[in-house]
């Protein structure tokens, strides 16, 4: 029997291909530290995101394609992740970060913000690096969300520091004027101040930058896709009908701002009684899923109506930092996942090159 070499094991593992992409780990680059010892095989499998919804598939189909190689003896099979970026570096504006994912909405009254903070926070529970832009200027929801009292400060009197809240870098317009102050600002203040929190904030390095963006197709939106190469948004909608034909009008303008669609997010899709735990639609059922399918996106995850999401809303406390283990909590982290996952897609059809690696 010939002796066991790297290259049995890279042919093997060339046969494997990851189950969110559809191409082989080999072809990918996540196939890392081969070592070969006798009969005595590790490797190390470097994952396209530390919240990759199929990472106990991934790892399962490599530990039985080494199994598999005639003289091997033992297998031992070690996870990582390396964030890719699914578009070019933000040179000009963002030099660290890796991706920008935009959650938006077609209406507002349907949780987008919720979404987007419960996002932020699964994405960074995952081990990712986060960041989270407020970029609502008419309602900024996410600092009393995120429990965020103080003002930011600059260092170097050139740009400003975000807030860490949980792990994540914050910014938000709200931190920035008084909250009893209204915004009556038309479209090129708008774009200077939002140009402004992506440009002069200390962002450094980030895996994900989550904004949560205003409702609508307005100014905000458009801004963003002129200046932003973003990896792609997030729509985020309700089941009844209302909702969904708003949230179809958003899907179209990223098509013609050519920012890819990573699917539709189903707020409030059921209530679950805490008494007699029988779900009741409240507000339709099944629409985000359907509609996600009438304009070919995927569909994200369905988000319950609880009591719990609002308090931790209020409270400043998300309710997967607050209650990680309740089933509103496991639906959101299942969400960043999914979101996270399309996220790896979008990089692997691109094919850039590993931020922060030759």
């Amino acid at each position: 029997m010939s002796q066991l070499t790297e290259r049995d094991v890279l042919a093997a593992l060339s046969k494997v291909n990851d189950p969110e992409i559809m191409r082989d780990l080999v072809s990918l680059n996540m196939v890392k530290d081969v070592k070969v010892e006798g009969g005595a095989v590790s490797v190390k499998i470097e994952l396209t995101t530390p919240a990759c919804p199929l990472k106990g598939k991934v790892q399962s189909d490599v530990e039985a394609a080494l199994r598999a190689i005639p003289g091997v003896s033992s297998v031992n099979v070690t996870m990582g992740a390396q964030v890719r970026a699914a578009a070019k570096a933000q040179d000009d504006l963002l030099p660290g970060v890796k991706n920008v994912i935009l959650v938006g909405a077609g209406k507002g009254g349907v949780g987008k913000s919720t979404c987007a903070v419960n996002l932020a926070v699964s994405l960074q529970r995952e081990g990712a690096t986060v960041g989270l832009l407020d970029a609502d200027f008419y309602g900024p929801s996410v600092p009393m969300m995120m429990g965020i009292k103080q003002k930011p400060v600059s260092k170097d009197g050139r740009t400003l520091e975000p807030i860490d809240a949980y792990g994540i870098k914050v910014m938000s317009i709200g931190l920035l004027v008084d909250p009893d102050q209204a915004l009556i600002w038309r479209g090129p203040m708008l774009h200077g101040a939002l140009m402004q929190l992506f440009r002069d904030v200390s962002w450094g390095a980030l895996d994900y930058l989550v904004v949560d963006l205003p409702p609508g197709t307005g100014d905000v939106p458009l801004s963003i896709s002129q200046q932003i190469r973003a990896s792609g948004a997030v729509l985020v909608t309700t089941p009844q009908d209302v909702s969904l034909a708003d949230v179809m009008k958003a899907k179209l303008m990223f098509d013609k701002v050519n920012i890819p669609v990573l699917g539709m997010v189903e707020n409030m899709s059921n209530f679950i009684c805490p008494h007699c735990q029988k779900a009741t639609p409240i507000f339709d059922q099944g629409g985000g899923r359907r509609a996600s399918e009438a304009m070919g996106i995927p569909f994200l995850g369905e988000i319950p109506l609880d009591l719990a999401v609002r308090q931790g809303g209020d409270q400043g406390v998300p309710i997967v930092i607050g209650v990680p283990e309740s089933p509103q909590s496991k639906a959101f982290a299942s969400m960043a996942r999914n979101i996270a996952g399309q996220v790896s897609r979008q990089a692997a059809q691109v094919k850039l090159p590993i931020m922060g690696q030759a």
